[in-house]
């Protein structure tokens, strides 16, 4: 099972969702969809329709850049960002 760390700007929009969750998936698309299974909405906040990570989300597997289609295995680290930005 991949550990995936979620950013802490979710919690507040899902009842029960912890920071880090255990998830069986192939690749950081399955890992999404998994989570989405469990709380409703979370794909759609963190991918565009089409399917792609929205602009300001960054996934992080193992510490490389991933997308939708990256690949996980079994004891991968999947770090969720949530991008912030202002001035």
């Amino acid at each position: 099972m991949a550990d995936v760390h979620l950013p802490s700007v979710l919690r507040p929009l899902f009842a029960d969702l912890p920071r880090h969750v255990d998830v069986d998936a192939a690749t950081v698309g399955d890992a999404i969809a998994r989570l989405d299974e469990q709380w409703p909405g979370l794909k759609d906040r963190l991918c565009e329709p089409g399917p792609a990570l929205r602009q300001h989300i960054h996934v992080y597997v193992d510490g490389e850049r991933g997308d939708l289609g990256t690949a996980v295995e079994p004891r991968s680290r999947l770090d969720v960002i949530a991008a912030i930005s202002g001035g």
